[in-house]
């Protein structure tokens, strides 16, 4: 049977010729021999709205994408923190489903929450008041019709912010332990796999007598890696197969 792959925080730029290229032959290659690819988040480094699909990298992105579906393997997308204006014109163009947050399903038996992951960060204050603020369906809609060019300049106003926050310890931008008991009882799951912390790891943990896992994926800053989930068991891949 068919595994199923998952992957998140690629950041995907034009800036990122490597990384593109890396993503390019996950869809020529692994994604189309996959039963499900899911995208758990921040596939690009930020989307100003759907129509940036005016521009040849992303609509190159696109299509890579639509050749997935057209294969007949189903991608699921999930917004990430860099790319939640991400819509329905991407996704028809795509051919993705866009995905709500958390997500839960069952992979071979077993309950899993899907997450891009800033969620948890709940010891993160300022963030999560950030983030509250500017998902309201007011506040998109203002930022939508605002000129392009004008919605580009704040996107680069808040990616110098954010590299600034990169300062924050440790304790703020992981997540919280007990949001993510509450997530995995809410869902009745005894899996969680999310991306955001940048942190790769399988942390395991008992919770009311049940071993519970948390799978933080990894990032894709020197290499394009993804989670291949089979009825084998779990395995972090590099695009060229290389098993880590």
């Amino acid at each position: 049977m068919p595994s199923i792959l998952f992957l998140s925080d690629l950041h995907l730029s034009p800036q990122q010729l490597r990384l593109t290229q890396c993503f390019e032959t996950f869809c020529a290659a692994p994604a189309r021999l996959a039963a499900e690819v899911y995208i758990l988040g921040d596939l690009f480094d930020y989307w100003l709205g759907d129509d940036q699909l005016r521009e040849p990298y992303y609509q190159n992105i696109a299509r890579h994408l639509a050749g997935v579906g057209a294969s007949g393997v189903s991608v699921f997308l999930q917004h990430g923190n860099r790319d939640f204006l991400i819509g329905e014109r991407f996704a028809h163009e795509a051919r993705v489903t866009l995905l709500p947050d958390p997500f839960a399903l069952d992979l071979y038996g077993v309950r899993t929450v899907l997450t891009h992951g800033d969620l948890l960060c709940t010891n993160d204050e300022d963030y999560q008041v950030a983030r509250r603020f500017w998902r309201t369906p007011t506040r998109i809609r203002q930022y939508l019709v605002l000129p392009y060019f004008l919605r580009r300049w704040i996107a680069w106003r808040f990616r110098r912010r954010s590299m600034k926050a990169q300062g924050k310890s440790v304790y703020q931008t992981d997540v919280n332990q007990d949001t993510v008991v509450s997530c995995l009882l809410e869902h009745e799951a005894a899996r969680m796999i999310h991306g955001h912390t940048h942190r790769p790891d399988t942390h395991r943990f008992d919770l009311h007598g049940r071993e519970r896992e948390r799978i933080v994926l990894p990032d894709w800053r020197d290499s394009g890696l993804y989670l291949e989930i089979s009825e084998a068991g779990c395995r972090v891949l590099e695009i060229d197969g290389t098993q880590f």
